[in-house]
């Protein structure tokens, strides 16, 4: 997976340093609390926003079930209307095919729309290793490529910069990539809008090749959908005569009436708004509007093994929200560049793992980013149980077990560090197997209470640096039940 980033900690150590930057959480704290704000009002406008929640989950479980069928079934559409499909295992793979085409072009440079898998497969990147620049037009992205820096939200890359920041990047650095900011720009909404648009204008009329992701594929007709605020990838998608979009298989929904939920709940769900000030939907090509040649670049990257597995699958009914992320008090504590994946707060938590493995110290760490309070499972349009997945994925870290990798059924060692964890739970699960055993511990441990430590040594220190262990009572509960009540049965 191309998209990791390279050299990047374990979630808590990267944590940690986030942690202690002031004006990162103050950012953060604002910006995830005014969105959370907005979005529960937005839907609780919908009276029936739990039935078309269920609606979401039904047709993405349906979808992922017959996976196969749909995929074809959309190639076949794609084609037939004038478009030309590649299909790609994996992130160098994808990456070959689209420097590839952009090349036969003549072209050294392209505009994109903001896309989430172009970032994971690290697409930028690769072109431009063949000489190729790849300008990204959506605001936010934008302001992350000019400040040399790395996405932190699904939703608003750039969420972790305030207004101050983002000023300082665009006049020093707009310059260097194409028209600068105008002088005296101060850090008015209205001014950096107004230079971002002045900025990207030349980039719209100049390029001849668009690249784009896609937030839904429809089967039935062969058409992508794009959702956007700002009109950005409406420009990337009509403007140039060739458009390559990379789409992960999992966003295939198989027809226009499935599409119909999605249009209600995602914009609720991301940007609080009641509909998407631009849908922008495209079925292959058309003499005379839009692009006169479209490629489809179908990704795979770890989907197929991520859909393997019974429990982890449901992180591919994610359309890219983002409320998980507002909701979480890991994530607006600690920022996404911790979680060192493209996809950052409990989806990437899930998600990335998932799809890179669990090989790496960061990827085995992030199942633990989480309080596992709940609060994304209570928010996701799709019902996506991510503390459900985040326990599952704990056990394969500590335990290993099978697992699909690359298509291949393989046995997974368990993570290095776990040893006393597992030993821990082997003991309790010995000891609650054997009430007689059980019973005794629990006497010793209430006759030595007054000697317990209020903090554990070793591994245990991780757990007790933050939190002292609880009191043991006086004395077990079966005593104190057969002492007041004699045993008796209530029930009867």
């Amino acid at each position: 997976m191309s998209g990791t980033f390279v050299g990047m900690p374990a979630f808590p150590e990267a944590a940690r340093t986030a942690v202690g930057n002031a004006t990162l959480r103050g950012n953060l704290r604002h910006a995830t609390h005014t969105i959370r704000a907005k979005r529960a009002r937005a839907v609780a406008e919908v009276s029936d926003w739990a039935e078309l929640r269920e609606a979401g989950r039904r047709i993405k479980d349906h979808t992922l079930r017959h996976l196969d069928r749909y995929l074809e079934q959309l190639e076949e559409s794609v084609t037939a209307a004038g478009g030309t499909v590649h299909w790609a295992a994996d992130a160098d793979e994808a990456n070959r095919i689209v420097t590839r085409l952009v090349k036969e072009t003549g072209e050294s440079e392209v505009v994109k729309v903001k896309s989430m898998a172009t970032q994971e497969i690290g697409l930028n990147e690769a072109l431009l290793e063949e000489g190729v620049h790849a300008y990204e037009t959506d605001l936010a992205e934008l302001i992350v490529q000019l400040g040399r820096d790395r996405p932190s939200h699904i939703l608003v890359p750039a969420i972790h910069r305030n207004r101050g920041e983002i000023r300082d990047i665009f006049a020093k650095e707009m310059g260097a990539w194409g028209r600068p900011a105008p002088e005296g720009l101060t850090d008015a909404p209205a001014e950096l809008a107004e230079a971002a648009r002045l900025h990207l204008r030349e980039k719209f009329l100049r390029a001849r090749v668009g690249i784009s992701g896609a937030n839904f594929m429809v089967a039935e007709t062969g058409t992508l959908v794009v959702v956007e605020s700002e009109g950005n990838g409406r420009m990337c998608l009509t403007l140039p005569e060739t458009l390559i979009s990379v789409v992960g298989i999992e966003k295939v929904v198989p027809t226009w009436r499935d599409l119909e939920v999605f249009l209600q709940t995602l914009p609720r769900s991301a940007t609080a708004e009641r509909m998407n000030p631009y849908t922008s939907t495209w079925t292959g090509t058309t003499d005379g509007d839009g692009p006169s040649a479209f490629h489809l670049v179908l990704l795979d990257n770890g989907r197929t093994d991520t859909l393997a597995d019974r429990v982890g699958r449901q992180a591919l009914r994610c359309i890219r929200c983002s409320a998980c992320l507002n909701v979480c008090p890991v994530y607006e504590r600690a920022g996404g560049h911790a979680y060192g994946s493209v996809y950052p707060g409990p989806i990437g938590a899930i998600l990335s793992p998932q799809l890179r493995g669990t090989a790496s110290e960061i990827d085995a760490s992030l199942p633990y980013a989480s309080s596992l309070c709940g609060a994304c499972y209570e928010v996701c349009p799709v019902a996506i149980d991510i503390p459900e997945v985040l326990v599952h994925l704990r056990e394969r870290v500590v335990e290993g077990g099978p697992a699909v990798r690359e298509g291949n059924r393989v046995l997974l060692k368990p993570a290095r560090g776990h040893a006393a964890e597992r030993a821990a739970m082997r003991a309790a699960r010995w000891a609650l197997a054997r009430p007689a055993a059980l019973r005794a511990g629990q006497r010793l441990a209430s006759r030595t209470r007054r000697l317990h430590p209020r903090t554990l040594p070793g591994p245990g220190r991780a757990w007790t640096g933050t939190r002292d262990l609880p009191p043991v009572p006086a004395e077990p509960f079966r005593d104190w039940w057969q002492r007041t009540r004699g045993g008796e049965d209530e029930t009867k």
